[in-house]
């Protein structure tokens, strides 16, 4: 019996379909936050651990030795400064590595660290009722904080920029914000800024800055404005869309929150931080993270040891 030959129709249709489906795939427009890219884990540097090292003198380190690990701080959602992978659970990113870096000078290898995300809102209380033992996440250096916290370093020294689009050639600085529109995070310190400093600016205000990082990629603002560190996490996860501009206007030393009182802990991780700084960990550390953004490392910042 000869086989009756089937429909051309139902055969058309489905290669129509799949070539929608390719269609789709290839020609989507831009959605959410700018992929992840990064360094794989092997390209990151290892730090050298202490295992001789004792501080009894320090009530933190002291509560942390007894427990077997070191609990510390961090943010979870700045590329490349700290950000969990939700599939992982592994944090990465330049603040992760100077956590990691000085943990092994304190005797600390990497899998005796636990790392716990803590809001900015809640440090100080984390810091001080011993929820964590430092905080290692874009912590500002100032003289308020100071009188809750103690403060190591600062390992950084970063300063409010603008991100703008790679496509974009009339912002070079604040200067250019004319008419512009700039983003930023509701309430922030860096909208402030713009607001009285830059008055012909038009501000832009979500809760997130990866939300305005995506109103920055489907052009509904002209760049989004916040530490340059932070900015330069987003410019590393897509560089062919995205770039760092200018001069920061603004200074903001980065340091390691520790205990109130806990100041032989503060001045270990002050030697710590030289340290590392002069052996290259600093600037590999850097290269492997925020460096990815195109932006060469620039010289750290005098540790204050007050």
């Amino acid at each position: 019996m000869t086989p009756t030959a089937r429909p051309a129709a139902p055969r058309v249709l489905l290669l129509l379909l799949a070539a929608l489906v390719l269609v789709l795939a290839c020609g989507c427009g831009r959605q959410g936050s700018p992929p992840a890219k990064g360094p794989k884990p092997g390209d990151l540097p290892s730090y050298r651990v202490d295992t001789a090292f004792s501080l009894p003198d320090s009530p933190t380190w002291t509560r942390a030795h007894r427990r077997g690990r070191l609990v510390v701080g961090v943010k979870d959602d700045q590329p490349y400064l700290g950000e969990k992978d939700p599939a992982t659970g592994a944090y990465s990113g330049f603040d992760i590595e100077i956590a990691r870096m000085t943990a092994a000078s304190l005797g600390f290898p990497a899998d005796r660290i636990s790392f716990k995300a803590i809001a900015s809102a809640n440090r100080e209380t984390a810091l001080s009722n011993g929820q964590i033992d430092m905080y290692v996440g874009t912590y500002t250096i100032n003289a308020l904080r100071k009188r809750q916290v103690g403060f190591a370093g600062p390992y950084y020294m970063a300063g409010q920029g603008l991100l703008v689009r790679t496509d974009e050639h009339d912002i070079d600085g604040p200067q250019d914000l004319k008419g512009k529109k700039v983003c930023s995070a509701a309430g922030s310190s860096s909208i402030q800024r713009i607001e009285a400093d830059y008055p012909d600016a038009t501000p832009v205000t979500y809760d997130t800055y990866s939300v305005c990082v995506d109103n920055l990629l489907t052009y509904q603002v002209d760049a989004v404005t916040t530490d340059d560190s932070i900015l330069l996490g987003y410019a590393a996860k897509a560089p062919e869309e995205m770039k760092v501009v200018g001069k920061p206007f603004s200074k903001e030393p980065y340091g390691i929150g520790v205990s109130k009182g806990d100041t032989a802990l503060r001045l270990a991780l002050d030697d710590a931080i030289v340290a590392h700084e002069r052996n290259g960990d600093w600037k590999r550390a850097y290269d492997a993270t925020l460096g990815l953004s195109g932006v060469p490392a620039p010289t750290p910042p005098p540790v204050d040891r007050y």
